[in-house]
């Protein structure tokens, strides 16, 4: 494997130069034997602070297409039309996903596990029969440990052993790539905290929202309604309450990316908002010299963004 770059950690890719980040080369006696190493190296490949397309090259090592060797100049339009979205876990990859969140969820609890003065009655205790929830598809699981590996048994829904996975690592929770041995077989993993309880993991082109429960609690979690979260994408919505200095745009004018559409004083500063991509003003829900409310009590300008050609990157 070999990683030409330029990029530090702290460096700026501007919009005046290629955005290449990297060039990750790796090679084998064979085209299937250097697809194997890539997908690997991807895997382990962390970023963080822009968006990238390491997912997307890491699917492609998976595609059947891309690993016969029957590609053409169409191939990402042909195979790709809508875009390109994560693929869905499924055999070895689902079952490698649900050992590396089991582990860190043994991981973590044995670390709350050892906190010292925990009163008796509330102390935390060891409860063997997890459910692994990846994307909200459960999986039950027992995972105890011997040594410094972790052993996770699946089980089926009568409670029968499916699978028997050893799961050792050296990661420690905060490492953005996770690192170690299922079965003996080295596997990397892209491990974020997400925003709220669980984990954000990817691997071989697949990108899950992972949880860990208790039995019980993954009983109770299982009638929780789904949140559905507002489409505010063609939407401009203020970060913070404030109010508005001047509206910079009127209701049907064109505007493009990076133009600035209102001015908001807040925290004792003048705040530019802008356009974050191209479109037409549809509405204004705001006035300036007021502190307007909306659902959200936030002033703010609402979007409709014109379509955009797609782009293959």
């Amino acid at each position: 494997m070999r990683n030409d770059t330029g990029v530090t950690e702290g460096g700026e890719i501007s919009l005046y130069y290629d955005p290449m980040i990297a060039k990750l080369v790796t090679h084998g006696p064979d085209r299937l034997s250097a697809i194997e190493a890539q997908g690997r190296a991807l895997d382990a490949f962390g970023i963080d602070g822009i968006q990238h397309n390491i997912p997307f090259l890491t699917a492609l090592m998976e595609h059947p297409r891309w690993r016969s060797g029957e590609l053409s100049t169409g191939f990402i339009a042909e195979e790709f039309p809508d875009g390109f979205a994560p693929r869905k876990p499924a055999g070895e990859v689902a079952a490698a996903l649900v050992a590396i969140a089991a582990q860190i969820d043994w991981m973590v609890m044995e670390r709350r596990r050892l906190i010292s003065n925990q009163l008796r009655k509330g102390a935390a205790t060891k409860e063997r029969l997890r459910t692994v929830l990846l994307d909200g598809e459960p999986t039950r699981v027992e995972t105890s440990a011997i040594g410094e590996a972790v052993i996770v048994r699946t089980l089926g829904q009568d409670g029968s052993e499916i699978r028997l996975q050893r799961v050792e690592t050296d990661w420690k929770p905060g490492e953005p790539v996770w690192r170690g041995t299922i079965d003996g077989q080295e596997i990397a993993a892209q491990v974020r905290k997400a925003k709220n309880y669980g984990y954000d993991i990817q691997h071989r082109g697949v990108a899950v929202y992972a949880r860990v429960h208790g039995a019980r609690i993954a009983e109770l979690y299982a009638l929780m309604p789904e949140k559905v979260i507002a489409d505010t994408s063609k939407q401009l919505l203020c970060p913070m309450p404030g109010l508005v200095v001047s509206i910079a745009v009127e209701e049907g004018q064109e505007v493009k990316t990076g133009e600035t559409l209102a001015v908001v004083e807040a925290m004792k500063m003048e705040n530019v908002l802008r356009a974050e991509r191209d479109g037409k003003v549809a509405k204004i829900n705001a006035k300036a010299g007021r502190q307007p409310r909306g659902r959200r009590g936030d002033p703010r300008v609402r979007v409709i963004f014109a379509r955009q050609r797609r782009r293959n990157v």
